[in-house]
């Protein structure tokens, strides 16, 4: 049986062409999407009809899975692919600087959810943290989120995976040539952005089979800046007056200023051979995102004196006192509060960084599929992936206060607001008494202050991860317990190999700066230059010049050698092997899917270490073999409405850099820290029953529950190691105590998700609407989540409950739109609740961080001039919202017996990116 859907219509742009089109469209569907069907998408309404494509997937498919439709994706103002995965029900997105980034499934830790191309998983250049804003969604042709893995799927997919299906020829009927250009602005500095993309394919008979080609490029750029204040929190040791253990003082106050030009490349081309049952693909994607980040940072050392301030058990009367003894930090009885003070005579640490990261994911696949007789089949493939992550920086110079005080700023803040940092700058006079100062005059440039050069360093690293995976199957279609069979057994073998590798340059002597001629006054090394943000400030600073950056690092590049620094070096290399059996029925009422997965991990680490003393080469090896069985469970209620039970497994693997074997062992006293090349992955173990009622003549409704059980959760601790991976000389370090990445606790998730989706077109007649209201249509989505992790104890702090990082309670997406007589107009919102971004071991740094609750509201408009072209307009980030990340002791401090009673949720970062608007044409041939 050929495994392939069959799709009537078109792109996007074909789709406003009046009249009905045929192609065909590869789908590397998930399991059970292998009959032939066909989707009727006549090109009227685009975004109508490609839903509808979507839905006839989506329902045909033997597992849990969502679908978002090329055309869906072009219709909205999606630069990558988390923000376009983020319209499907359960799906909530983590950003950057404004942009999505991550995907979090179903209230799942980002990590749990895999990417692949066509079927196969792709490492991530940072990782196992899939990084989506690296992928244009331009190159898909369809965005497939499975909910509820199968046997033939890797059991690192535990959350679900985001299945990016490719361009194909045999998406079109025979030539097509398209594209797009368009033009913005962000509101936020005034930053412009461009963009672009095009895509030819054909297909050609060749008298043995036919062949089609397709190649692709996409670029998309976007200047901007960015607003942020950031501010660390601690408890002072010298602070013992009375409740002081609910009190955290700001030890460092900070504004992160961005200039930014961020960059999307990706070129892409398929080959497809068909003739009759046998198909070969091959398939090369290479996808950049490339940040050119200029960040001046002012940072504000308030703690710089802490030892000036002597323990006092004893309460005091808080007085309002301008001349202290005391630089005034963490200081109650001279009127100072966390939210509230003046701290004389602080340390500013400016640092002034042009950075130019780049990752990068290069994928290559050769894939074929053969139909043997009647009931065969058989699917080979081979694939290799080089991910890149370079995380290098052109050059970073710090500037800091002397130690002359007199010479610094006295500083006045308050953090009482928690969308607001206030800091007043002062000029510091001492007084008679060389310990006593005061506020002299204000300061409004922060640049007036002496700010000596103290370093200048530039840095080359690039993380290296090539994959390579070989994947064989045949199936075979029988009559079986009463309906039609098919029987799939596979193998699968996976290789990747990550390889880090850094080199520093550091200047930081009067000699050195002199001798690339570089001078250590800051205001010789920055721009006259307005402030391009909108973030009140009350002092004003002068951007660094990033042309004289490069001219220094150039000259220290010339007259100074990059070190290496062997303690980042690791090479990490994992296999897996894996074999799965499966088996679907079709029945009547439904199908059923049933089977058992099988890996074998092994895994080879090497790293710099530091054993009894000495510096050298430690190789760690590490070997598991896990089984991972799953059920799916169909039942068709009627012709419209199904009922969906799944069970399934998977385990979570720690992180290359957290199993590489870069520790350093103390033989004297019996410790190791650092990597952990033995630590086991996360398991989990899920069920999901779920409702879909496909509405007739047009609609849908669902609405599921799901439950997983995790264990053996990932947490850094100290414990026995536990493990002979270390040994070495007749040496037996399994007993000695290991702090590090570790396993520990369990917990679970769960929750239900329901949705909802209609246009009015079909029901206009029957219910006696007018023709023009017939283009009104909403999509809704909403996803509830309840999460419990057991975080083990650490050093005095017992064990305590917590959500699972990265899970929202709640999860909302709501699209209204109208689409007729050419013109298609939508409006989406999207809001996730707060989620927990990490824990807290202790409560050294004001406890557990949380990220505040966010939302977007973005529009889309669309006008068919013809059937060739068309022009757009998109509006994003309508709310301009800012994002808030703040610090929770409360949970620790009712852990640790402290009564937390009221404990302001203090803002340790908070930033924003401003509005942004584009136009433009597209184009279809």
């Amino acid at each position: 049986m050929s495994h392939f859907t069959r799709i009537i219509g078109m792109g996007a742009s074909a789709l406003l062409a009046a009249g009905t089109q045929s192609v065909m469209a590869d789908q590397a569907a998930p399991a059970g999407a292998n009959e032939l069907t066909e989707v009727v998408v006549l090109g009227s309404r685009p975004i109508a009809e490609s839903e509808a494509a979507a839905l006839r997937i989506q329902r045909n498919s033997d597992n849990l899975i969502a679908v978002a439709a090329a055309d869906a994706v072009g219709r909205l103002p999606d630069q990558n692919i988390a923000q376009a995965a983020s319209r499907v029900p359960g799906v909530a997105v983590e950003r950057d600087q404004g942009q999505a980034r991550y995907i979090s499934l179903r209230g799942a830790p980002n990590y749990w959810t895999t990417l692949s191309f066509d079927g196969i998983n792709v490492v991530s250049p940072e990782g196992r943290d899939a990084r989506y804003d690296s992928v244009p969604s331009a190159i898909a042709s369809q965005i497939i989120v499975t909910k509820a893995v199968t046997p033939d799927m890797p059991s690192e997919t535990i959350s679900g995976n985001v299945n990016i299906v490719t361009r194909s020829a045999f998406d079109f009927d025979g030539q097509k040539i398209s594209g797009k250009a368009g033009y913005g602005k962000a509101s936020l500095g005034d930053r412009p952005q461009y963009e672009g993309s095009a895509v030819f394919s054909n297909r050609f008979e060749t008298g043995g089979g036919e062949v089609g080609v397709v190649f692709s490029a996409t670029y998309f750029e976007r200047e901007m800046v960015t607003d942020n204040f950031e501010t660390d929190y601690e408890r002072v040791s010298q602070d013992q007056r009375p409740d002081n253990q609910t009190r955290f003082w700001a030890h460092e106050a900070e504004n992160k200023l961005y200039r930014l030009t961020r960059k999307n490349w990706s070129a892409s081309g398929r080959m497809d051979w068909r003739d009759g049952g046998n198909e070969v693909s091959l398939r090369s994607i290479y996808t950049i995102f490339t940040d050119d980040e200029a960040r001046d940072n002012y940072r504000f050392d308030l703690d710089d004196r802490q030892s000036d301030l002597v323990a006092q058990t004893a309460s005091c009367t808080p007085t309002l006192n301008t001349t202290p003894t005391t630089s005034g930090y963490a200081d109650l009885c001279i009127g100072n509060t966390p939210q509230k003070g003046t701290v004389y005579g602080i340390d500013i640490r400016q640092r002034s960084t042009l950075r130019a990261f780049r990752q990068s994911i290069f994928t290559n696949t050769l894939e074929g599929k053969h139909s043997i007789g009647e009931s065969w089949s058989l699917n080979w493939l081979g694939n290799y992936t080089e991910s890149k992550d370079d995380r290098s920086v052109v050059g970073e110079a710090s500037w800091e206060s002397p130690s002359t005080r007199t010479l610094r700023p006295t500083v006045s803040y308050d953090f009482s607001d928690i969308n607001r940092s206030r800091l007043q700058l002062f000029t510091t006079l001492q007084l008679a008494s060389p310990t006593r100062f005061q506020a002299g005059i204000p300061v409004s440039a922060i640049d007036t202050f002496t700010k000596p050069l103290v370093s200048l360093t530039a840095l080359d690293a690039i993380d290296t991860t090539k994959a390579y995976t070989g994947r064989l199957y045949v199936s075979r279609d029988l009559q079986a317990l009463g309906g039609d069979a098919t029987v799939k057994l596979g193998v699968q073998f996976d290789q990747r190999t990550k390889v880090v590798d850094e080199k520093n340059l550091v200047l930081n002597t009067a000699a050195q700066f002199t001798t690339i001629g570089l001078s250590t006054d800051y205001n010789q090394f920055s721009l006259d230059k307005a402030f391009l943000g909108k973030i009140p400030m009350d002092y004003t600073f002068r951007y660094f010049d990033p042309a004289k950056m490069r001219t220094a690092v150039s000259a220290a590049r010339n007259s100074f050698t990059l070190q290496p620094v062997p303690a980042n070096f690791y090479d990490v290399r994992e296999q897996v092997l894996a074999g799965y059996l499966m088996g679907t029925v079709k029945w009547d009422w439904g199908s059923a899917v049933a089977g058992v997965r099988v890996e074998k991990l092994d895994n080879r680490g090497i790293a710099n270490g530091t054993v009894a003393g000495a510096s050298r080469l430690i190789t760690a090896e590490a070997s598991d073999t896990q089984i991972f069985p799953s059920l799916h469970v169909n039942y068709n209620v009627d012709e419209s409405k199904k009922l969906r039970f799944s069970l399934t497994s998977g385990a979570a693997r720690a992180d290359y850099d957290q199993i590489r074997p870069n520790v350093v062992v103390n033989d004297a006293n019996l410790t190791i820290s650092g990597g952990n090349p033995a630590v086991k992955p996360e398991q989990a173990r899920g069920a999901d029953a779920y409702f879909e009622w496909y509405v007739e003549p047009q609609g849908y409704l669902m609405a599921g529950v799901f439950y997983k059980r995790v264990s053996d959760v990932l947490y850094r601790q100290s414990r026995v190691f536990n493990s002979d991976a270390l040994n070495s000389n007749g040496i037996d370090r399994s007993g000695y105590v290991y702090s590090g990445i570790t396993n520990g606790g369990d917990g679970y998730l769960k929750g239900f998700e329901v949705a909802a989706q209609l246009q009015l077109e079909p029901w206009i007649g029957s219910i006696g609407l007018p023709e023009w209201m017939g283009g009104f249509g909403f999509r809704a989505t909403a996803t509830f989540n309840d999460s419990e992790v057991t975080k083990p104890a650490v050093g005095t702090v017992p064990a305590r409950k917590l959500r699972l990082p990265g899970t929202s309670d709640e999860v909302y997406n709501v699209a209204l739109y109208y689409e007729k007589y050419g013109a298609s107009v939508q409006l989406s919102y999207q809001q996730r609740s707060l989620w927990l971004d990490s824990f807290a071991d202790d409560l050294a740094d004001a406890g557990d961080t949380y990220w505040a609750a966010d939302d977007e509201l973005d529009l889309s408009a669309r006008y068919a001039v013809n059937k060739n072209f068309e022009i757009y307009f998109d509006a994003t980030n309508l709310l301009n919202n800012s994002g808030r990340r703040f610090s929770e002791p409360g949970n620790l401090l009712t852990a640790t017996g402290v009564p937390s009673g009221f404990i302001s949720k203090q803002t340790i970062e908070w930033e924003s990116f401003g509005r942004r608007y584009a136009a433009g044409v597209r184009f279809t041939f």
